[in-house]
């Protein structure tokens, strides 16, 4: 079995207090839970929200024309290889990928994606913001939900300096995140709100 094999490997509960190698989480394939693998353990999160789920896909629509000019494919939470026994999985990537089975790799990724949510938004600043610097993703897109209704989103993007990502650009509630790189980018923040029925 190849690291890249997704083919169910059983279907036993899984055991959270025990240590994966990267081959045993990616040959679990394809689970009705959302789980991440990090220092070599499965880490399982709830399933997102309506709301995060929205402003995810409307991002991911922003994204996708002017990426698709560049060469650039846009997805939404498929898993990212960013370090030795650590695939996660962001809300949206943008990067060289192809059709492959598998765990894409951070060197294929341009830009990562998260939309925080109440649960993570501390994981998001900081922890998973810190291993994609180490992974040498080059472009951070944060999307940050306010507080408690969510009804409005704040957008950050962060470019990769060095060993830290600095804002490279940010866009208020009521503002348009703008910037030509990785690629054109111009994404009114309001707009990822959709009012609900």
């Amino acid at each position: 079995m190849t690291l890249w094999d997704t083919r169910p490997m059983s279907d036993q509960p899984l055991d959270l207090s025990r240590t994966w190698t990267e081959a045993e989480y990616l040959a679990l394939g394809e689970l009705d839970i959302r789980t991440e693998l990090v220092d070599g353990k499965i880490l399982v999160s709830p399933s997102p929200s309506f709301a995060h789920q929205n402003i995810s896909r409307y991002l991911a629509n922003a994204l996708e024309p002017a990426a698709w000019t560049v060469g650039l494919v846009v997805a939404e939470a498929v898993d990212v290889r960013i370090g030795e026994g650590t695939i996660v999985c962001p809300d949206v990537i943008v990067g060289k990928f192809s059709w492959e089975r598998g765990a894409n790799d951070a060197a294929d990724t341009v830009l990562v994606v998260e939309v925080t949510s109440p649960s993570n938004a501390g994981w998001d600043r900081s922890g998973k913001m810190e291993r994609y610097a180490a992974a040498r993703i080059p472009w951070y897109l944060l999307a940050e939900p306010g507080k408690p209704d969510l009804r409005t989103v704040s957008l950050r993007l962060l470019r990769l300096d060095g060993t830290h990502y600095r804002t490279h650009a940010f866009a208020g509630p009521d503002e348009v995140l703008t910037s030509d790189e990785p690629f054109p980018i111009n994404i009114h923040a309001r707009k990822l709100i959709r009012p609900s029925a």
